[in-house]
């Protein structure tokens, strides 16, 4: 059988993009496993999203991520959307099934593996408390209300933001979701099991700063995590790690969203220790 000389595409669509790392890990991915594909990182404008969905059909592309601020005007362009991410109400990542593009986001199932796997973490039965009311705060209370999470708090300085998107997503799962207002430093109480930063606070270029919040009062096993990737290690997990808290940072759910995007398009199983390696160096970060 002669060779063949055609590469698969999927890419990232954005806009900002440049200092997304996706494209890194994916790539190492494709050469660990001889894979002829290639992650394209792509700057598309709000006013050219559904010129290029039109792209992804026309070049037959395997799919794509989305990135601010794609992840809901994308959904309009799409012939389906998963379940839990019409739940959400965002999508970050798009596969395609013959000539169907359907929408799938694997923020919240990338912070659900990591806090499994890397943090060693049941949610089921405990309490959480997730800061924050945006995208990533969204898929993150969606994947622990559905992993049976007993209880999850929503804090937010934005008290009708936060409320309605308690009031939306327990609607839809029927989970023990209940909303909390932000002010001042939001005092950690020893029932929480797992504390989530879901905001963008402490992200490159702001690295000193941190989530008001209180550790004082955390129990000693309380998990802390960042959703924050840049730097891997924010004030926020400093903090916990000089009180003696377990901590995840956010590299962990970027590795496994990676991931399970990687086997949505090629239907293989990912080599995760390669697309950690390489993102971590990308980041410039120990391993």
């Amino acid at each position: 059988m002669p060779a063949s000389f055609k590469a698969e595409l999927v890419a990232c669509f954005g806009q900002p993009v440049a200092e997304n790392p996706t494209g890194v890990m994916q790539e190492a991915a494709f050469r660990a496993l001889q894979l002829n594909w290639r992650y394209l990182t792509v700057e598309v404008p709000p006013t050219k999203l559904r010129d290029a969905i039109a792209g992804v059909r026309a070049f037959g592309m395997q799919g794509i991520n989305l990135t601010i601020p794609h992840k809901v005007a994308v959904m309009q362009y799409l012939d389906e959307i998963a379940k839990d991410a019409a739940i959400i109400g965002a999508v970050n990542t798009v596969r395609r099934v013959g000539d169907r593009l359907i929408g799938e986001n694997t923020d919240g199932k990338g912070f659900l593996r990591g806090l499994r796997a890397d943090a060693g973490v049941d949610p089921r039965g405990k309490r959480a408390v997730v800061l924050g009311a945006g995208g990533a705060a969204r898929a993150i209370v969606t994947e622990l209300a559905l992993a049976g999470t007993a209880e999850i708090v929503v804090v937010n300085r934005t008290p009708s933001r936060g409320e309605a998107m308690v009031a939306g997503l327990a609607a839809k799962t029927a989970a023990p979701i209940r909303f909390e207002a932000w002010s001042g430093a939001y005092p950690v109480s020893p029932a929480t099991g797992i504390l989530v930063n879901a905001t963008s606070i402490g992200l490159y270029p702001d690295i000193d700063a941190m989530p008001p919040v209180d550790l004082r009062g955390a129990s000693p096993g309380m998990l802390v995590c960042d959703a924050v990737f840049n730097p891997p290690e924010t004030r926020l997990l400093n903090a916990a790690r000089q009180l003696g808290l377990p901590v995840l940072d956010g590299l962990a759910m970027l590795v496994y969203q990676g991931v399970i995007g990687f086997e949505l398009w090629t239907g293989q199983s990912a080599p995760e220790a390669v697309m950690k390696a390489a993102l971590r160096e990308a980041l410039g970060v120990a391993p």
